[in-house]
């Protein structure tokens, strides 16, 4: 048997950060080497950042990374780590000509889609292997999903060859994320190459209870590949997405060997016994490239203890994506701080909390926009709130603002319930234009789903950090955190007032949610399985679910498109978010509704 030390890096990159993302592969380059490392793997895209989009289609920004690549290369030569082969995920391009016939039909596929729009050069997601200064081999992506959040067949052309190399007499085969997901393709053919190893670079964003499936998916396919298979996945939030790490080594057999934490950056070492090479690598079979790095198997040595990190409980695991999407949304686009309104409400207050652990109290700007409708438990709510999380406080009553409009344009009923919420999304708004503060929208995705929300008022945000949270979870994760609170010996963040309260908006008298909606109980299982699972009305129906609730239901989410067309982004953690999950036009007549409201 041949031993090898694969160190898989869960990097958490920066997209369009070059320098700063390949300044930090050196460093875990480094600290690989450090470790014994024989082989260091780093995630889908490491070096540009993941996904691009359509900056891919800018070959300014392609040929950057290339560069950066072939910087790369020379600088941990030079760092003393040459003869580390390091295998990492880049943009790269390929002429029209190379792009494969993945349907067979004698045509370039992505020829097939755009015809004679197709330029003469295509973008395309590729792995790298550096070894001695140089790119010594490269992958390029096979599958590229298109569904979801995913558009990349649109956007890149599709690989063809797969790619071994050998490294101390073990051959590894190459693979990218949704090659490991689709049947045949690279898992096929690194069978028929007889590899020891798959290694699977990977960009798969978090999805609630998406571990699990990931893990038997890498069993399957380890045995299908007949070899084991290393699964090195990105961390961090982009945008809506969170990546949660969790890279996993698998045998042939489906025995876990090792994994990662769960949104950490960490290195994540794991010795390999394998078989030793038996194929020729003179003459691989068809569409294999084999490029031998190291014939000489690596001198026999004492493995480490694997690394075996443990799963979060399921809340455990939805708080930190949330918090990991939220910090990272800050952290990247420069914001020094955060602003949202606190209403003594539980959205807000769970808010506020998700806001403490991701960037700190003491970056939360807390503000208290009290009218004449809100009650004394409300003010007293908010402003506990902040002190326990240490929050920047401020109280700006609205009423005065609200009697100044008033007195120009006199205003009632709906029209003006939402002039005192657009007059608070004004403040926030001054707050943030006067002291850069990102302004957090507290929307969650039952109101989102529904449209009970006011445009231009409580909307008003940058992000919205449980924009895919629907209520009854809400309520569960504000029960998580003050048990984990307690169980830590802290002070629980989220008063429990604002837990049992029942949810208003504050806007008229004695207003509560359940005068313009179903209860939330009743309304969240039909908004899961009409959102979330595409579920018809008719299946709605069957299903057991009242025909009065559907039809409201249903009416009030396909009315309400528009509004989810403007609101901010928020982290995605189920299958089914609203934005790039979910593309649906405004302008419709596939419902019966008289049209949209404010």
């Amino acid at each position: 048997m041949a031993q090898l030390r694969l160190v898989m890096v869960q990097l958490n990159s920066v997209v369009g950060d070059l320098a700063g993302n390949a300044a930090r592969i050196r460093e875990q380059v480094a600290a690989a080497a450090g470790e014994g490392a024989h082989l260091v793997a780093f995630p889908e895209m490491a070096l540009v950042g993941y996904p691009v989009e359509d900056m891919a289609l800018r070959r300014s920004f392609v040929r950057a990374s290339q560069r950066a690549l072939q910087q790369l290369a020379a600088d941990l030569a030079a760092d003393g780590h040459g003869e580390l082969p390091v295998v990492v995920g880049y943009l790269d391009e390929t002429s029209r000509d190379n792009v494969a016939d993945l349907d067979g039909d004698g045509t370039p596929d992505e020829a097939d889609d755009l015809s004679s729009h197709v330029p003469t050069v295509l973008p395309q997601n590729c792995a790298a292997v550096l070894h001695r200064g140089q790119v010594v081999a490269r992958y390029a992506k096979h599958h590229l999903p298109n569904y979801g959040v995913f558009d990349e067949r649109r956007i890149f052309a599709p690989g063809r060859d797969l790619v071994v190399v050998r490294v101390h007499g073990v051959d590894v085969a190459l693979a990218i994320c949704e090659d490991l997901w689709q049947d045949g393709g690279p898992v096929a053919r690194t069978r028929e190459a007889g590899a020891e190893l798959l290694l699977v670079l990977n960009g798969s964003p978090y999805e609630r209870g998406k571990g699990d499936a990931r893990l038997e998916l890498c069993r399957s396919r380890a045995a299908e590949a007949g070899c084991t298979l290393a699964y090195v996945n990105l961390v961090g939030g982009q945008d809506e997405l969170v990546f949660d790490g969790a890279s996993v080594v698998v045998d042939a057999a489906g025995t876990l060997l090792a994994r990662g934490p769960q949104f950490q950056e960490a290195r994540v070492p794991v010795d390999l016994d394998l078989a030793p090479d038996s194929t020729d690598a003179a003459h691989p079979p068809p569409h294999v490239q084999h490029r031998v790095l190291s014939q000489q198997p690596v001198q026999p040595y004492q493995p480490l203890p694997a690394v075996q990190a443990e799963r979060l409980d399921d809340l455990a695991e939805v708080w930190a994506a949330l918090t990991t999407g939220l910090g990272d949304y800050v952290r990247k686009n420069g914001f020094g701080k955060v602003c949202l309104g606190v209403s003594g409400g539980i959205d807000s207050a769970l808010v506020t909390a998700l806001a403490a652990d991701a960037v700190g109290g003491q970056r939360i700007i807390a503000v208290s926009n009290p009218s004449q409708y809100s009650s004394d438990h409300s003010r007293s709510d908010a402003e506990e709130l902040a002190a326990r999380v240490g929050a920047d406080y401020r109280v700006i009553p609205i009423q005065p603002m609200v009697d100044a409009f008033q007195a120009e344009l006199p205003l009632a009923g709906v029209a003006a319930e939402n002039l005192q919420a657009r007059v608070r999304g004004v403040v926030w708004m001054g707050i943030s234009n006067s002291e850069g503060a990102l302004v957090l929208a507290n929307g969650n995705k039952s109101e989102v789903s529904v449209g009970y929300s006011t445009m231009y008022g409580d909307t008003v945000g940058g992000f919205a950090p449980i924009k895919d949270v629907y209520k009854t979870l809400v309520w569960e994760l504000a029960r998580w955190r003050n048990a984990e609170a307690v169980r830590r010996g802290e002070r629980p963040p989220i008063p429990e007032s604002s837990i049992t309260k029942a949810p208003s908006a504050e806007l008229a008298p004695g207003q509560v949610d359940a005068d313009s909606l179903p209860p939330y109980e009743v309304l969240d299982p039909v908004l899961e399985r009409y959102v979330g699972q595409r579920q018809s009305r008719e299946e709605l129906l069957e299903a057991g679910f009242d025909p009065e609730v559907v039809d409201r239901v249903v009416g009030l989410v396909d009315a309400a498109e528009w509004k989810r067309r403007q609101g901010a982004m928020g982290t995605k953690i189920t299958p089914l978010a609203f934005g790039r999950d979910r593309r649906l036009p405004v302008t419709s007549r596939w419902r019966a509704q008289s049209g949209p409201t404010a």
